[in-house]
Order: structure tokens, then C-alpha cells, then sequence
């Protein structure tokens, strides 16, 4: 279009030129010195156009030598600008596809000459983890961060999240803590910073790095909920491990009364303190609990107490019984406190209700252990053949209707003899 309108333009002006030049050439005389010329005007302003013309394309035609060296370095420099992308381009390829050490010599090739060096050399870094090659991944690593010292929270992510993946623990500790100083609210790194605690198992820690978890949103209010409920049961496990008894009671304590209500946590507590053989307490507290809500783990937990009145533990069951008759569980329980009181009718009754029930297996061994103290051997091992054929005892080889019996292959084969049990245990 621009070629267009130039040579429209020409053409009206020399039809112009034309039409003045046939109405008058005019005349035109030039002298200087010995030397004169005569001729029309139109003639020498024809002359005068073509060696401006000729003056402009010379001057051009010099400068373009003059700016030949910068030109030919900006076309080399393009040249090279676009074999650093496509080897970066390249690399990334390669590195989604699984080649490694292909990615990593790519991204690495001309790294230094990369408008991105920071990228080239983060990739790199977790190609050659991919590669299990830690040392030449941290000098990636120091390398990004050298040539952008700005970037110190992306290179020390890339940085925690590898020695992550590599297990490297206490490396990571120490890349998460710079960073935390750094950048004290960024999502990611109190992401991090919190799996990393609970990998650990350091509870305490994670536990005041909750709050500041919650204030950033690194997860939705039900996840971080769950996240806090693992942490206070963890604190819980670890106080009754600790040599302190006290020690149980001033986490307990310490714990929010949200999750002091929480039917599971106090059942955890309930459980922690039947193991310190605290079990008075944890009776009082598995009583208030199921005033309230209905948790079968509660209830399988009230039968394991060893209290020191199981006559009134028992009467108190038992008012759990109208409406619950056919309850596995309760009814197993029941059979627990009937058999620590004593009443080897009444806790033989409970058993049988609760394992035509569906209680199983540990109903089973309950009263195959009843029936074995009080003399009734082939019962008991009735009982405990059906244990054994449980589908919770575990899962067994599946064996023929009928078994023939010594060395099939041999019909005078005596019969296998089974080992003693008795000779079979260990001495002392």
C-alpha cells in the first residue's frame, strides 16, 4: 500500500512537471569561471533531482557500511538468543519425558547466555535429582542464585522441596527456617515447613506453627481441623510414653476444649490412661462420654478396664442394654465385665448372644477361654476351631474336601505324626 500511494505521488507530480514544462521549458544559465551552461530550466532541475538522488543513495550506501559490524552482531545475537530458547525448550521436553541427562545437558548448555538463567538452572537441578546426582544438583541450585540473588524464595523452595524428595531432612529444616525468616507468611514455605514437622514427628512444633497456618489459609478449615486433631492426638501418644505420669494430664489440659470434646479424642485419652493402668479414670471419663453419644469404640474400651468394683461397672453396662440387645459389641462387653466380676453363667450367656451376633473373633477367644477353665475341652476347642476359621483370624491356603492320609504316593506310608504340643514349647 505504501509502494502504492509513492508511485501515485511520482505519477502526478511528473504529469504536473510535464504539463508546466510543455507550457514553458523557461531558461536557465550557469557560470562560473571558464565554465558556462545554457540549458532549460526544466532540463536542469531534472538534472538537480537525479544528483540529489544519486547524493541520497550514496550517503545510504555508506552508512550501511558503517553499520555493518553492528548489524552483523545483532544478527548474531538473535541467532544466538534463539538456540538458548530452543535448547531450553528442548530441555523441558526432555525433562517432561523422563530423559534426564538428556534435560539436563540441554538446560545446561548455554545457561550463561540465557536472558533466564534462574529457569535453566532450576530445571537442570531436578533433572539431576531425578538422577539421584546431589551434588551437581546444590551446584545448580548456587548457580540460580547467584545469577538472581532477588529470587532467594523461589531458588530456596526448589531447594527445600528436592532435599524433601531426597529425604534430606535436616537440610530441609534448615533451607525452611531461612526461608520462614525471609518470607514469614508465604503459603507455600509454612506448607512445607508443616509436612516436613510431621514426617519428623515433631508434634510441639507443629502445633505452634498451626495458628500461623490457619492465618495464611495453606489449606481448607477442614483440613487443617483434621491436621490439628492429628497433632494433639500425637501429643497425647507421646506424653503417655514419657517417663513424667504428669505429663498426660498438662497436655490434656493444654488441648482446646473443641477437641476435648471430640468423642474420638476421648476415647484416645480414655485408651492412653487404661495403658498407665489409670483405669478408674478413664471409666469416668468413657461413662460421661457415652451419656452423650453412642461410640462403639467406647464401649469396646469399657470392657477392657480392670476396675476395682466390676460389679457396679457391670450394673451400669448393662442399663445400656434396653433398645441395644442385638449389639455385637455391647453384648461382648458385657461378657468382659461378667467374666472380671465373676459370673461364669451370666459371662457365657453375653458371649454366645454376642457371637451369633457378628462379634467374631474376639468374642470367640473370650469364651473358648471360659469353657477351657471351667473344664469343657471339647466345647473350648469347638469354640476355638471357629476362631480359627474366622475370616478376621486372617486368610488360610484353601485345603481339599478330603485328605488322604500319609504319603499319597505311597500306599504303606504310616500316618504323620503330629508334634507334641507340649514338646513343642521352648523350655524355661
Amino acid at each position: 500500500m505504501k509502494l502504492l500511494l509513492q508511485a501515485s505521488l511520482f505519477l502526478i507530480l511528473g504529469g504536473l512537471a510535464a504539463w508546466i514544462i510543455d507550457r514553458d521549458a523557461g531558461y536557465a544559465f550557469l557560470a562560473w569561471g571558464n565554465w558556462s551552461l545554457e540549458t532549460s530550466l526544466a532540463m536542469l532541475v531534472v538534472i538537480a533531482v537525479a544528483a540529489l538522488g544519486l547524493l541520497y543513495y550514496l550517503l545510504r550506501f555508506l552508512l550501511g557500511l558503517f553499520q555493518l559490524p553492528g548489524r552483523l552482531g545483532a544478527w548474531r545475537e538473535r541467532r544466538r538468543r534463539e538456540r538458548v530458547r530452543q535448547h531450553l525448550i528442548r530441555g523441558l521436553l526432555e525433562f517432561a519425558e523422563g530423559h534426564w541427562d538428556r534435560a539436563e545437558r540441554l538446560l545446561t548448555r548455554d545457561a550463561e547466555l540465557s536472558d533466564t538463567p534462574l529457569l535453566n538452572y532450576l530445571a537442570a537441578a531436578r533433572a539431576a535429582q531425578r538422577q539421584g546426582a546431589h551434588d551437581r544438583r546444590d551446584a545448580y541450585i548456587r548457580l540460580a542464585h547467584r545469577h538472581m540473588p532477588t529470587a532467594d524464595v523461589a531458588v530456596g523452595l526448589t531447594q527445600a522441596e528436592l532435599q524433601l524428595a531426597h529425604q534430606q531432612f535436616e537440610q530441609a529444616l534448615a533451607t525452611l527456617k531461612h526461608l520462614r525468616e525471609a518470607a514469614p507468611r508465604h503459603t507455600h514455605v509454612l506448607r512445607l515447613l508443616a509436612s516436613l514437622y510431621e514426617q519428623l514427628g515433631d508434634w510441639e512444633q507443629l502445633r505452634q506453627l498451626l495458628p500461623e497456618l490457619r492465618k495464611a489459609k495453606t489449606a481448607s478449615p477442614a483440613e487443617l481441623d483434621a491436621l490439628e486433631h492429628r497433632v494433639w492426638r500425637a501429643l497425647l501418644e507421646t506424653a503417655a510414653d514419657a517417663m513424667e505420669p504428669s505429663r498426660l494430664d498438662t497436655v490434656w489440659q493444654k488441648m482446646p476444649r473443641a477437641l476435648q470434646q471430640a468423642p474420638d479424642m476421648q476415647v484416645a485419652h480414655a485408651r492412653l490412661l487404661h495403658q498407665r493402668q489409670r483405669d478408674g479414670e478413664a471409666e469416668a471419663l468413657l461413662r460421661a462420654l457415652l451419656k452423650k453419644h453412642w461410640q462403639e469404640e467406647a464401649v469396646a474400651l469399657y470392657g477392657l478396664l480392670d476396675l476395682a468394683d466390676p460389679a457396679a461397672a457391670l450394673t451400669r453396662a448393662e442399663a445400656w442394654l434396653p433398645g441395644r440387645e442385638l449389639d455385637p459389641v455391647l453384648l461382648l462387653t458385657l461378657g468382659r465385665l461378667s467374666l472380671r466380676d465373676r459370673l461364669w453363667g451370666k459371662a457365657r450367656s453375653y458371649l454366645e448372644a454376642a457371637i451369633a451376633n457378628g462379634a467374631g473373633l474376639p468374642a470367640r477367644r473370650e469364651l473358648g477361654r471360659l469353657l477351657d477353665a471351667l473344664g469343657e475341652e471339647q466345647a473350648a476347642a469347638r469354640v476355638y476351631r471357629e476362631a480359627v476359621l474366622e475370616p478376621d483370624a486372617g486368610p488360610l491356603v484353601p485345603l481339599p474336601e478330603q485328605i488322604p492320609r500319609g504319603n499319597p504316593g505311597h500306599a504303606d506310608s504310616p500316618e504323620p505324626r503330629l508334634p507334641d504340643f507340649q514338646e513343642a514349647l521352648p523350655e524355661g
